[in-house]
């Protein structure tokens, strides 16, 4: 595995990573850690190199690419107000910004699913939503008994231990089907011809065994798909990415207070 920065956690301001991404792939899955600055920095590096075709967006839905339409995406303000942005709930637009700059022409495509979709599928499955035909293609049957309580697990630490475990089967299954959604918005703007395509998503659907370039391997192998995991830790010598970047941690509030307080 290439790494492509390893940053010392000892800076307050992590520098930037100095890798090139290969050339000719036909999709590359940048992933982050939403929060973290140097994470969009070092993504909007890579798409000034890549001169993607199209990006992907994990946090914009159709109709938020649709309210772009004839707006200055040089005009961070007015960009950020046609998308909705701050009622979106992600991380200030200032971080994501670049990466648009960045796309300069590029095709933007949104791939977040509706909360009530979503919340269906915690309750009725994948193949209640998609179908068993495409759950099938695209490799979502059931998982192995061990990989299906480890990604429970995942889920269960992923929300502070705060969810009833009748609900991390659920869980597992919404975060599998926003895995498809980028995948399935990747894969078809691929084969239109809107290649290079970038996908931005955080790192855990940037993974390359269970992610987004793992459903793209099941359902188009001969696309090729490059993949970056940004972290903030030691990733681990088999960690499941083309290439990792090591950041210091963003400083931010224990994202577990929220659930202690009962919000």
């Amino acid at each position: 595995m290439k790494i492509l920065a390893l940053i010392g956690l000892l800076f307050a301001t992590p520098a930037v990573a100095e890798g090139v991404p290969p050339p000719g792939m036909d999709i590359y899955v940048l992933g982050e850690i939403h929060d973290n600055p140097a994470h969009h920095a070092e993504q909007a590096r890579l798409v000034g190199m890549i001169a993607p075709g199209a990006v992907v967006w994990e946090m914009l839905t159709p109709d938020q690419v649709a309210a772009m339409a004839g707006v200055d995406r040089a005009d961070s303000a007015a960009l950020g107000a046609a998308l909705g942005w701050k009622a979106s709930g992600w991380p200030d637009f200032s971080m994501y910004h670049p990466i648009f700059l960045a796309a300069r022409d590029a095709v933007h495509l949104g791939a977040a699913l509706p909360r009530a979709r979503v919340k269906a599928v915690v309750s009725g499955g994948l193949i209640a939503d998609l179908g068993a035909d495409a759950v099938a293609d695209w490799g979502l049957g059931p998982l192995p008994p061990q990989d299906q309580a480890a990604r429970e697990e995942e889920q269960r630490q992923a929300h502070c231990n705060a969810l009833p475990a009748e609900m991390l089967p659920g869980m597992v299954d919404a975060q599998r089907l926003r895995d498809w959604a980028l995948a399935e918005a990747a894969v078809r703007a691929a084969e239109v011809g809107q290649g290079p395509v970038v996908v931005i998503t955080g790192t855990g659907h940037a993974r390359a065994d269970y992610g987004v370039p793992a459903l793209i391997a099941v359902a188009r192998p001969g696309l090729r798909v490059w993949t970056l995991g940004q972290v903030e830790g030691d990733p681990g010598a088999d960690a499941p990415f083309d290439a990792v970047n090591v950041t210091a941690p963003a400083p931010r509030d224990d994202p577990c207070l929220a659930f202690s307080n009962g919000g």
